[in-house]
């Protein structure tokens, strides 16, 4: 039951989706549409186009609401179609109508596509430095669904879901006819070194000052990482790669015990950065070179998780602040 006033009076009405019948007090919720469509299109035509109604039908619908009210909501101008005074005083309710009917059926159609358990996959990086801040803001917009991690690499995470062990993978790019791709972030290679390192102070470098330094060599086998390959084939003697490791926490570790200096993807140093522990260093030749993670899903199965999931990275601190980051780096040299 809901109260509407025009002039002096209250009119009790019930909401119904249906025919209204003669004298029995019920409001029709497609006559309350009509009305509010009319009022932002500013023209019955252009109205009954968008709710695929003749003109006439949408007229109908406005003279029953107005009969139900009591009293005219809609005055002409010349061609301009103008709310009257009861009109303008019944619209916020109008509109409160239909976005409270829109938004029970989006709780609906929400509850419906959101299964009670959702098993994802991940790589390593991800797990350690995306995962531990999406999963609970992930349970608190769905608070019913359980959630299970699995971590391994990008081809066995293929493999399970393929097999619907998983039902969502956070992977390096990758390609199948059976699954859906979606890019979800791209994570910029950069080089670091220790606070106290002679390149800490400049921000910036050339490869070819790197043949002097012991290089801690982090290996993913990405293609990515192929284009760091390529960058050093130009020098006329090869890096000094005092450690080749295929982890990025021990590339990290090993370069804030100062046994060298690394290239390393932006999101695995993030804390040690704003800590001022680890320091960016701009390499002209290796600009542009990221890391791609991809969200991935089985055609078959439409993903609900996807928009959410993409929509809650970008709440993450490091990727609010990438961009900011980036510039500052560039305007160091």
């Amino acid at each position: 039951m809901t109260s509407v006033k025009t002039g002096n009076m209250i009119h009790k009405t019930k909401l119904v989706h249906g025919k209204s019948k003669k004298g029995d007090g019920m409001m029709n919720i497609e006559n309350i549409e009509a009305f509010v469509y009319i009022n932002h299109y500013g023209s019955f035509n252009k109205a009954a186009e968008v709710l695929f109604l003749s003109q006439p039908s949408v007229s109908a619908r406005i003279q029953t609401l107005e009969r139900e009210l009591g009293c005219k909501l809609f005055e002409r101008l010349g061609r301009q179609i103008l709310l009257t005074e009861e009109g303008r005083r019944f619209l916020p309710y109008a509109q409160q109508v239909l976005q409270v009917i829109q938004k029970g059926k989006q709780r609906i159609q929400t509850a419906k596509a959101t299964p009670q358990e959702l098993t994802i996959g991940c790589t390593v990086a991800v797990s350690n430095y995306v995962i531990p801040e999406l999963l609970p803001k992930l349970k608190h917009k769905y608070p019913q669904t359980n959630f299970k991690l699995i971590t391994s690499t990008t081809d066995q995470l293929l493999h399970k879901l393929i097999n619907k062990e998983i039902d969502i993978g956070f992977v390096r790019k990758v390609m199948h006819p059976a699954i859906r791709t979606v890019s979800f972030y791209q994570d910029p290679i950069s080089l670091y070194v220790y606070k106290d390192h002679p390149f800490a102070q400049k921000g910036h470098a050339t490869i070819a000052s790197l043949q002097e330094q012991p290089l801690i060599f982090f290996e993913c086998g990405s293609l990515d990482w192929l284009r760091i390959h390529r960058v050093f084939e130009t020098l006329e003697f090869p890096p000094d790669i005092a450690f080749h490791v295929d982890h990025s926490e021990t590339a990290k570790k090993l370069v804030l015990q100062k046994a060298g200096i690394a290239f390393l993807p932006g999101l695995s140093v993030h804390e040690e950065v704003l800590r001022g522990d680890l320091v960016p260093v701009y390499i002209p030749e290796v600009t542009g070179i990221s890391l791609q993670t991809s969200l991935i899903t089985l055609k078959e199965q439409p993903s609900t998780f996807a928009t959410t999931l993409a929509e809650l990275l970008h709440e993450n601190d490091y990727f609010r602040s990438q961009q900011s980051d980036q510039s500052l780096l560039h305007s160091t040299i």
